[in-house]
């Protein structure tokens, strides 16, 4: 049996570029956490955080985790960008036997400039109106849950890599 990846970081590290693009090199299965619960809960994360609250979308979020790192196999498994921070996740993750975790580490300059486009397509970021204030809020909310990211098994710091250098050396750590 092939071990899980499981790949955690912050919003807009590239965990999902870094997830598809791994997963086709090494011949394993994807799966995005936020893809999942969508499928599961038939709307998507937007929606699930306006109609019921992030308190929802949580639970909902470490169910899905847990069914994930129990059913799946040989697969690599993106996180959504609070994930780890919620719950038992992290503990979750990292004593599963099954699972390697890895961090991508990205700095708060590089996250502001890669989210500020997509702001709107992430509701915790959508209200935010300048750089400058962006980056503040991913500066203090990157601190704050900085602690359980650490706790992967392995970080792969993603400033100045293409996604072939950073999935290059996700396949040589595991190898």
């Amino acid at each position: 049996m092939k071990k899980n990846i499981v790949l955690i970081g912050y919003m807009g590290c590239g965990k999902s570029s870094v997830g598809r693009s791994l997963a086709a090199i090494l011949q394993m299965n994807y799966v995005d956490l936020d893809d999942y619960i969508e499928d599961q809960e038939k709307q998507s994360i937007a929606q699930i955080f306006n109609d019921k609250g992030e308190v929802y979308f949580r639970k909902a979020e470490t169910t899905a985790l847990q069914t994930c790192l129990t059913t799946l196999e040989n697969t690599i498994i993106s996180l959504g960008g609070g994930t780890p921070c919620f719950g038992n996740n992290m503990d979750t993750i990292t004593n599963d036997q099954n699972s390697n975790s890895i961090y991508l580490q990205t700095s708060v300059p590089e996250l502001s400039k890669r989210l500020f486009t997509q702001k709107d397509k992430r509701p915790l970021i959508s209200h935010i109106k300048t750089t400058a204030e962006l980056e503040e809020f991913v500066g203090k909310h990157l601190f704050e849950r900085n602690t359980f990211y650490m706790k992967a098994k392995h970080i792969v710091k993603t400033d100045d890599k293409t996604l072939q250098e950073v999935v290059d050396e996700i396949n040589d750590l595991i190898s």
